[in-house]
């Protein structure tokens, strides 16, 4: 996947971050910087740059067998957009914004387990709380159990087998 982004010039300026070692999962962060960024400011649809990296990786990830959660996080600044919508509202938005894009692009529909938001919440930078690497989309891989990799349960298995099922 490494090589697949280096070859995107508009990913260049944004971040990839991955962690390991999670009690549910691979967390895979995609980080705002000053100069690159998944969603404009204040915007739940992703831009050019978040929807060409989360098509990439809903490709890869729609390979695999494990469910996958999205969260969505806003940095500090109060979201003035409109009324009654806040960075409460933005983070769930992107979140699901980024499901519904990921789908579209080959995860399957039974990968999702949660879309969550966090708002400001759980903060990358607690000391710069208006840091660009607060706003981010988290996708955490679940892990799986050996049983589903061995039957392989992965979301191109599981859509056929229910087109099977329909007919």
């Amino acid at each position: 996947m490494k090589r697949r982004s280096a070859r995107c010039p508009t990913l260049t300026s944004s971040k990839i971050r991955s962690k390991s070692k999670l009690p549910e999962g691979l967390r895979i962060e995609l980080l705002e910087s000053a100069s690159g960024t998944f969603f404009n400011l204040g915007n739940s649809d992703p831009n050019e740059n978040g929807k060409e990296l989360l098509g990439l990786l809903a490709h890869e990830l729609g390979k695999l067998p494990n469910k996958i959660l999205i969260e969505g996080h806003t940095d500090s600044k109060p979201f003035n957009g409109r009324r009654n919508y806040g960075n409460w509202e933005l983070s769930v938005d992107r979140s699901n914004s980024a499901r519904r894009l990921m789908q579209q692009s080959g995860l399957g529909e039974k990968q999702i387990a949660q879309v969550r938001g966090f708002a400001d919440q759980l903060l990358r930078k607690p000391e710069n709380p208006l840091d660009p690497s607060n706003r981010r989309i988290s996708l955490i891989v679940q892990y799986t159990d050996q049983q589903d990799a061995k039957e392989g349960r992965t979301a191109e298995a599981v859509q056929k087998v229910e087109s099977s099922e329909q007919k």
